[in-house]
């Protein structure tokens, strides 16, 4: 989980399998919240993500959420 220097998020990561994205991991930082897409590495793939517009409230902060779009598999 990635957070900002005060141990915030501002981001939920949304959708995808539960087993390659942990609940505890779809909450982190981005420090550019204008980014259309996000990727993360999990093991030999990357989770793909697109910003929506929607937003959740988690613990009362509200945190854009980004939409899982696909799975790519890192090049041997």
């Amino acid at each position: 989980m990635i957070m900002d220097d005060n141990g915030a998020p501002n981001v939920f990561l949304s959708g995808g399998s539960r087993a390659a994205i942990a609940d505890e991991e779809r909450l982190c930082y981005l420090p550019d919240l204008d980014v259309a897409k996000v990727s993360v590495l999990r093991g030999n793939c990357y989770e793909h993500f697109e910003a929506s517009s929607e937003t959740t409230l988690v613990d009362g902060r509200e945190l854009r959420v980004f939409v899982w779009t696909r799975r790519t598999y890192v090049a041997e």
